[in-house]
Formats: C-alpha cells, sequence, structure tokens
C-alpha cells in the first residue's frame, strides 16, 4: 500500500506533468494530421466519453512522445480539480473547433 505522503508526492508529479503535456497535445490538435486528428478525437474523449467515444486502440498510431503525452494526461485526469480543457487558455473554444471538425456537424 502507499503511504499519504508517497501519494501525494505522485498527484503532485502527475499534475505537473499533466499540464505539460496537456499543452502539447492541443498544439498538435490544432494540426490537420492523422495523428492530430487521434490526439483530437482523444481531447474530445476526455471533455465528453459519452457523446465523443474513444477507441484506445488508436492509441497505437502515434509516436511515442505523444503516447506518452496521452498517458500523463490521463493521470492528470485520475482525480481533477477542473475538466481537462480548463486548463488550455483557449480550452473552450478548442473543444469548439475539434467538434466542428472532427465529428458530422460538430
Amino acid at each position: 500500500m502507499i503511504g499519504f505522503n508517497s501519494f501525494e508526492q505522485r498527484r503532485a508529479q502527475a499534475h505537473t506533468e499533466g499540464l505539460d503535456a496537456l499543452q502539447r497535445l492541443a498544439e498538435v490538435s490544432r494540426d490537420d494530421t492523422g495523428q492530430s486528428q487521434t490526439i483530437g478525437r482523444f481531447l474530445l474523449g476526455l471533455y465528453n466519453g459519452h457523446a465523443y467515444p474513444f477507441n484506445l486502440v488508436s492509441l497505437r498510431g502515434l509516436d511515442v512522445a505523444l503516447h506518452d503525452d496521452c498517458m500523463a494526461v490521463l493521470r492528470l485526469d485520475y482525480e481533477p480539480k477542473q475538466e481537462a480543457h480548463e486548463y488550455i487558455a483557449d480550452g473552450h473554444e478548442l473543444i469548439k473547433q475539434l467538434r466542428h471538425r472532427l465529428t458530422q456537424g460538430g
């Protein structure tokens, strides 16, 4: 069993690493490549998994750095203090753009 202090240290580290990773993923999602589409769908799935289901097998098509960033964002979202997109300066606008670009009619 992990002690409380150890858990808190891991959570703080996950928060810091996850925020950095989330910013990188947000930037990638704005591009127009296969990997950026996967990242966009991943972010939409975090935003609302019922409305925008994400096939986890898609992560296999990412390069290692992007895959690692997705894992870091999942750790950030394990016990969220706020929704992931709210950590991004223009997160609401990003979600709106992703919905429009990656779904049928948004």
